[in-house]
């Protein structure tokens, strides 16, 4: 099944740009990234939730930044959005399985959240290198509803957010747990709307005699 054609997808606003991996942006990532898992591993070294808590602040900030960092200069890339999917993903992680050794009894809830971001997510977020955009922010241009639901600015604020400010707030596992279930249903309803609309199929790669 063809993809969908994009409605300016190839534009100045949403098109790709010149690639490169050393960018102020992907600076910040790696930056944010190594210092976030760094505190992280130091806050379960020490059984410290208040450091767990400074790592989670330093991956959220460092995220916010970097993305706008990127905008502001124009320097968005392909490579860029998806070394940051996936610094996203580990800083998560650590945070989030340090949490889990912290407090054991909230583990269901964590690992379920966890399969939801670092799995189910992961795929979503990265199925935009099937198209000619340079990040899912971009997604839009393919499908706007499942944009609305996973990368629109109150999207991604619910999405990344919710989980970790009510299970800390309120340190009930069932809180998260349902609040990673919906999260769960809602990405997995996402992957089969983008299933249906069929990611596009590349072209055969060319071979050259010489």
């Amino acid at each position: 099944m063809p993809g969908p054609v994009l409605d300016g997808g190839t534009s100045a606003d949403v098109g790709i740009l010149h690639e490169h991996l050393w960018t102020g942006a992907t600076v910040i990532t790696a930056v944010r990234t190594v210092a976030s898992a760094a505190v992280a591993a130091w806050g379960a070294v020490e059984g410290s939730l208040t450091l767990l808590v400074v790592a989670l602040g330093i991956y959220w900030v460092g995220d916010i930044l970097d993305g706008t960092w990127a905008r502001l200069r124009r320097c968005e890339t392909r490579i860029g959005a998806v070394l940051d999917i996936f610094s996203d993903r580990f800083n998560a992680g650590a945070f989030y399985v340090g949490l889990a050794w912290l407090q054991p009894d909230l583990a269901p809830a964590i690992f379920t959240y966890l399969a939801e971001f670092m799995v189910v997510d992961t795929f979503l977020s990265l199925a935009f290198l099937a198209w000619p955009i340079r990040s899912p922010n971009y997604f839009y241009v393919v499908d706007r509803t499942i944009w609305r639901w996973n990368w629109s600015k109150p999207a991604k604020a619910v999405n990344s957010a919710l989980f970790a400010v009510l299970l800390l707030a309120t340190g009930w596992m069932w809180v998260g747990l349902v609040i990673a279930l919906c999260l769960l249903a809602l990405k997995c309803w996402s992957m089969a709307r983008l299933l249906r609309i069929g990611l596009p199929v590349p072209g055969p790669v060319p071979t050259h005699v010489g």
